[in-house]
């Protein structure tokens, strides 16, 4: 018998690049784009609404939220805002989400229902202020563009990677050229820059001591307090026998207690951190793993 294939939640209208939940709502928040081409793919940032229909999980359309020519490639997600990364820029957004009040909702609910909103089919939006604002089955959804700042600024600049601190007030950017960059939330002003890679960041996150980690394309994995190095990781020259064996630092993993280890021949292993003791491995993706989460 074939392997059983998992239920398809939704269908964007666009290449995914990034996912994030909110834990608040439950709203799932999807989004990419096919960039400035003239495709005819669109760009933007979907929440969707989970719930659960019959026993089975169901998500459909609550907002589209229309980011022109710019495919979202990466969010990082601080209580009701996100950050996106937009080509070398990085874009706060501001939504709000509130079950509508009295009359209105019940008016709303008398009415004759037609099918639930799925596979990019957005349901109607008004203006609102400086974002636009949607009804859904008496849920409200208002969006709002905030700050923008570039963030990267190599010959072909991109933003590949966006973080919060634990407390929200800062979000660090890295992208091609190197560079961590750390800036104030909501006014997005740099209080931070130094180079910390030769080549393309791939991967930081911020730690609650303050420090910061960083993962390259050189091949070194990092840690920094502030823009001092406090120790460095070269894998050829601390590992046991990969001397020879092709490699590239990709994750940091938030938690710190679980390694998560996934590979081009479609493996996932999960190791505790501080002894690399396996606790868990699974081969059966059928392509190679670019990204996990712990």
């Amino acid at each position: 018998m074939g392997r059983r294939r998992a239920p398809e939640l939704y269908r964007a209208p666009f290449p995914l690049y990034a996912l994030q939940v909110d834990p608040s709502t439950g709203l799932l928040i999807a989004a990419g784009g096919g960039g400035a081409a003239k495709t005819g793919i669109k760009n933007g940032v979907h929440f969707l609404q989970l719930e659960r229909i019959n026993g089975r999980l169901s998500a459909s359309l609550l907002h589209s939220h229309d980011t022109e020519t710019r495919a979202t490639m990466n969010l990082a997600l601080a209580g009701d805002i996100l950050a996106a990364g937009q080509d070398a820029h990085c874009q706060l957004l501001r939504f709000q989400a509130h079950q509508q009040k009295g009359n209105k909702a019940e008016k709303a609910g008398s009415k004759e229902q037609g099918p639930r909103q799925r596979k990019g089919a957005a349901p109607a939006e008004k203006k609102c202020g400086g974002g636009a604002e949607t009804q859904h089955e008496g849920l409200e959804l208002r969006v709002e563009n905030l700050q923008a700042v570039q963030t990267d600024f190599s010959s072909d600049p991109l933003q590949k990677v966006v973080c919060f601190n634990h407390d929200n007030t800062l979000l660090a950017t890295g992208g091609t050229d190197g560079y961590v960059r750390v800036w104030k939330v909501p006014s997005l002003e740099k209080v931070l820059e130094f180079k910390a890679h030769e080549g393309e960041i791939e991967d930081l996150a911020l730690g609650p001591d303050g420090k910061l980690v960083t993962v390259g394309r050189d091949l070194k994995a990092s840690v920094w307090q502030k823009n001092q190095l406090v120790t460095q990781l070269h894998w050829q020259e601390n590992g046991p026998t990969f001397s020879s064996t092709p490699y590239r630092y990709q994750a940091c993993s938030e938690s710190g207690t679980f390694l998560g280890l996934g590979t081009v021949t479609g493996s996932v292993a999960i190791y505790i951190a501080f002894s690399l003791q396996g606790v868990f491995l699974c081969g059966s993706c059928s392509c190679y793993v670019s990204g996990l989460l712990l």
